[in-house]
């Protein structure tokens, strides 16, 4: 499946837990080097690699954003330049904007907010891509302490394909906005 669509979410979760049993279990061989095992942590760094290997094999694909997600997931806290090249690469590589929102997400979560903007601002197209970019770019813009910047992005919908599809969300992130303009000092 993942030849057909290496961006299918379902199955990439699928091979990656039996990929990660594998290299936890792996750890329990009677081989005499590791007949005392791995600890929990060694376990799990290991079945961590065999997904980044995972990954890194079907990111050769030139279609394949999801894998560069994944592997950038696992990479967030030990290598952030080559996360944020891993992350461009997957939003330069979907049309549709599902990676790019993936990707804010991800910088969000890591408390990156201003990188997630950097990112965001770069690969935006407001008509064609998925609308929850604008709430990930918003969201962030908020956390980086930019509420005049998470404003902008609001009206970036204005562009969208169909007006009438974003009107919740826009109202919805308005609404954000003006909560934190209320709790943010000097706005």
């Amino acid at each position: 499946m993942l030849s057909d669509d290496p961006n299918n979410e379902r199955a990439f979760a699928a091979l990656a837990e039996i990929v990660r049993r594998r290299a936890a279990d792996s750890s329990h061989d009677d081989d005499p080097l590791t007949a005392e095992g791995l600890d929990e942590s060694e376990r799990e760094r290991a079945a961590d690699l065999a997904v980044w290997a995972l990954g890194e094999e079907l990111a050769g694909n030139p279609r394949a954003w999801f894998p560069l997600i994944e592997v950038a997931r696992l990479s967030v806290r030990d290598d952030h330049e080559g996360t944020l090249r891993r992350l461009r690469t997957a939003a330069e590589r979907d049309p549709s904007g599902r990676a790019l929102v993936e990707a804010l997400a991800l910088l969000r979560e890591a408390g990156a907010p201003v990188d997630a903007l950097g990112l965001g601002v770069g690969h935006w197209h407001p008509k064609e891509h998925d609308p929850e970019v604008a709430r990930q770019l918003v969201l962030a813009s908020i956390e980086a302490g930019r509420p005049l910047e998470a404003k902008q992005h609001i009206a970036a919908l204005d562009h969208y394909k169909d007006p009438k599809a974003v009107v919740d969300l826009r109202d919805e992130l308005v609404r954000e906005v003006a909560h934190a303009e209320q709790t943010i000092p000097g706005t």
